[in-house]
C-alpha cells in the first residue's frame, strides 16, 4: 500500500525550559511565516523598478531570495547583471521607491494566503498580552500592504523593514529596539521565521527564535540550525498548548 505524499506529519522540538507563548513581544517574518503569495507582483517589482529608473534589464535568476531582504536582493540582481556599484548606488533610493510604487499600484492583483494557524497564534499571543510586530526583508510599504491585504493589520503595532537595513540581523535589531520601547527595556522578545537566515539573525541579536517549516525549508533543514523552537507550522505549535481547541 503506497504512502500519501500529501500526508501532513506534525513535528515539534523546543529547547528544555523555553515556553514559546510566554514572551513579552514577538517579531514575525511575513513571507513564508505569516503568508505566501499566489501572484508575482512583489517578485516582479525589483526588475521593474530597476528598469524604470535606469533603463537596464535585470532578473532575479540565481539570486538568493529566501530569507534575504529587498535591498540585498536589488544589489545582488544588479551585481549579477554586471552593473557597477558606482552606477547603481546613487540610484538605490529612487529604485526602492519605484519598487514600492510597483506593488502599491498593483495592490488589487495581490493574492496572499495565510499559513496554517496564523490567526489563532496571533489571537492567542495577543490575549496573553504580548506585543506583536513584524520583522521582514520587505520594504516597509510593501510589508504593510501584504499584511493589510491578508487581513492581519490589526494585530501588529510596529515593524522592522529593509528600507534602511539591508542586513536581516540589523532589521531584527531595530525591531527589537521598538519592541522594548513598547513592552519595556527588560522585555523578552522572540523572533518567528521560516528560514535559516531568520535563525541566524535572531542569534546575532541574542534572541530566541521559533522556526516554522511553512516556507521553502523543511523541518529537518531548520532544525539543523538549532532554533529555540522548531515546528512544522504555527497550527502544530498551537496544538502543543491545547489552545487550538
Amino acid at each position: 500500500m503506497g504512502t500519501n505524499p500529501h500526508l501532513h506529519i506534525a513535528r515539534f522540538h523546543a529547547e528544555p525550559g523555553f515556553e514559546w507563548d510566554q514572551q513579552n513581544a514577538y517579531l514575525f517574518d511575513i513571507d513564508g511565516t505569516l503568508l505566501r503569495s499566489r501572484d508575482r507582483v512583489h517578485f516582479d517589482s525589483i526588475p521593474a523598478g530597476v528598469h524604470l529608473v535606469t533603463g537596464i534589464v535585470v532578473t532575479l535568476d540565481g539570486v538568493a531570495i529566501h530569507g534575504s531582504t529587498d535591498t540585498a536582493i536589488l544589489r545582488e540582481a544588479c551585481a549579477k547583471a554586471g552593473i557597477p556599484e558606482e552606477v547603481i548606488e546613487p540610484q538605490v533610493a529612487a529604485i526602492l521607491e519605484a519598487v514600492s510604487n510597483h506593488v502599491a499600484e498593483r495592490r488589487e492583483e495581490l493574492q496572499p494566503y495565510l499559513m496554517p494557524g496564523v490567526r489563532e497564534t496571533l489571537h492567542h499571543l495577543a490575549q496573553r498580552g504580548a506585543v506583536l510586530g513584524v520583522a521582514t526583508g520587505n520594504l516597509e510599504a510593501i510589508g504593510w500592504i501584504k499584511v493589510e491585504k491578508a487581513g492581519l493589520r490589526e494585530w501588529f503595532r510596529f515593524g522592522g523593514f529593509s528600507d534602511h537595513f539591508p542586513v536581516r540581523s540589523e532589521l531584527i535589531g531595530a525591531a527589537a529596539h521598538k519592541a522594548r520601547q513598547l513592552a519595556g527595556e527588560s522585555a523578552t522578545i522572540c523572533v518567528v521565521g521560516d528560514t535559516p537566515r531568520d535563525i541566524e539573525a535572531a542569534r546575532a541579536n541574542h534572541l530566541p527564535v521559533i522556526a516554522v517549516a511553512t516556507g521553502n525549508f523543511s523541518f529537518e533543514e531548520l532544525l539543523r540550525h538549532r532554533p529555540t523552537v522548531c515546528t512544522t507550522s504555527l497550527a502544530d505549535l498551537m496544538a502543543t498548548t491545547g489552545a487550538a481547541q
